[in-house]
């Protein structure tokens, strides 16, 4: 892909980058120009330079495999997906998969719980300790992470992360206490900031008039990693390994050998991913950001400034309440699904993993619903339709919480209000992120913050399942504060977009 001839950076650019103008996202052929100091005082050719750039601009878009914006920095306005075309396509299949393996390694402990508490001697509370503690290090890290995506992009980071991560999961099975488990749980726990940058990085690479359908599908894919650590850990590989591999051993000792050498598998794969995609991919359609950075095409950006940014804008922590009434439910269950089909209707656990699996597959569809049901009211209604869609899959996924909480004798009743909730939470999630996009400049930065909403969600739900000792009564105050996050839709109000009440500018 052939690089545009730009000519020196002159005093017009110092000059804009000292007056605060956004020099890495210009928008259109005029303001680029203005950067460049192409006028007729400097340059007697402008009108033939000009011409160059317009020419360069036109050889660049066509050649891509998808159709690009050039308005919008080369960003995709279509999704392939059957395609795996750099830089497009290929980064949007690496965004989901690599946040995949990163939710695969933070839940693969999850089904296992029960089996870990026996071998481990944890009594309930310990187990909801350990629980908590591992999306308070993915909250810390999510926060962490938004800024330095700002400032590094998502593809190296990304890479980072999957590799650091899968080294504390393999060595899951050396854990013989309670306090090396906790320590175990928090490490492994940032594996949940993959998804700040699965975000920025689908963000990067596609068009704003199809980021809700495009972030939604990557996120909800990225999040079918929660569920199929259930199917895999706890149906296939725990009774693989106990059954057959360790068959010749008493039964309690084939079951403690089995759930310690199989984290090894999803350390391997989340390993190998981090290689592949630092040295495959790229951060941004017309390369990575190393290099657009010494060629002068963008801006180097403070990672406090980005989170300065993001921080005073209070559509930011809106969402990141909301975000946690949504993600957060989701964490819940991923950590608590298993063990409840296990105690309240007395399933082993090949069966309730099983079960509890659904949760997550619903992601297969239910993230990217939220997302193309928040773009296409957009089309209709503006920020006003996105905002709306918003509200109501809140208030739906509440509702649906308590029909949850309420069944306790009916499996098959149990099972379909587990799946209907679920693609409520997760329509909540895609609508959510189908409004990020548009708060601030500093994208990387505000999805971080509000991504940290979803740890943050679990803490408070998890401590509610910790303390309330009816269970059915900690699943009400869930929906509860489900249903009240939704009101604060009317206070959303985003610059140059307005909200319910307020018209676009």
């Amino acid at each position: 892909m052939s690089d545009l001839e730009y000519p020196p950076r002159s005093e017009a650019y110092e000059e804009s980058k000292r007056d605060g103008l956004d020099t890495s996202t210009a928008s259109n052929m005029e303001l680029k120009l203005a950067i460049l100091n192409i006028d007729h005082a400097d340059n007697r050719n402008s009108s033939d330079m000009k011409g160059h750039i317009e020419a360069s601009c036109a050889q660049h878009v066509n050649q891509f495999y998808l159709p690009v914006d050039e308005n919008q920095d080369f960003k995709a306005t279509e999704l392939k997906l059957l395609s795996f075309h750099r830089p497009h396509m290929r980064a949007f299949h690496y965004a989901w998969w690599s946040f995949f393996c990163a939710f695969f390694v933070w839940f693969s402990v999850s089904p296992l719980l029960p089996e870990i508490g026996d071998s481990l001697h944890l009594n309930d509370s310990q187990i909801w300790v350990t629980n908590i503690v591992s999306v308070a290090s993915a909250l810390l890290s999510r926060f962490l992470v938004g800024p330095f995506c700002d400032k590094y992009g998502a593809r190296i980071p990304m890479g980072i992360l999957l590799m650091l991560v899968s080294i504390p999961c393999a060595f899951t099975g050396l854990v013989n206490s309670y306090a090396g488990f906790i320590v175990l749980r928090f490490f492994v726990g940032f594996a949940g900031s993959g998804f700040v940058m699965c975000s920025l990085w689908t963000t990067s690479m596609f068009s704003t008039k199809m980021v809700g359908l495009v972030n939604s599908l990557a996120a909800g894919w990225g999040n079918l990693g929660g569920g199929m650590a259930q199917v895999v850990m706890g149906s296939l590989l725990f009774p693989l390994f106990r059954d057959v591999v360790y068959k010749g051993e008493d039964a309690d000792d084939a079951a403690d050998s089995a759930w310690r050498i199989i984290f090894v598998f999803p350390a391997i794969v989340a390993f190998a991913t981090g290689l592949i995609i630092i040295f495959t991919s790229d951060d941004r359609p017309e390369g990575n950001l190393t290099e657009l950075k010494k060629m002068g095409r963008i801006m180097n950006i403070s990672a406090t400034a980005s989170f300065r940014e993001s921080s005073f804008d209070w559509n930011t922590w809106i969402l990141t309440v909301q975000y946690g009434a949504c993600f957060g439910v989701e964490l819940t269950m991923n950590n608590t699904a298993a063990t409840h089909f296990v105690k309240a209707f007395d399933l082993n656990i090949e069966s309730a993993a099983a079960i509890a699996s659904l949760f997550g597959f619903m992601n297969i569809f239910a993230r990217g619903l939220g997302g193309y049901t928040s773009d296409k009211l957009n089309d209709k209604m503006g920020m006003k339709g996105r905002i709306l869609v918003h509200m109501l899959y809140l208030i739906l996924e509440g509702i649906f919480i308590f029909c949850f909480a309420v069944v306790r004798n009916d499996l098959w009743l149990a099972i379909v209000m587990l799946a209907i909730f679920s693609i409520f939470v997760q329509g909540a999630e895609g609508a959510t992120y189908a409004i990020v996009p548009y708060v601030s400049r500093s994208s990387g930065s505000v999805s971080g913050i509000v991504g940290a909403g979803g740890p943050a969600g679990a803490i408070v739900f998890g401590f509610g399942f910790l303390y309330i000792e009816n269970i059915q009564h900690a699943y009400f105050m869930m929906a509860s504060i489900v249903i009240l996050s939704s009101c604060l839709c009317f206070l959303i109000n985003i610059r140059g977009y307005g909200g319910l009440f307020v018209k676009s500018e």
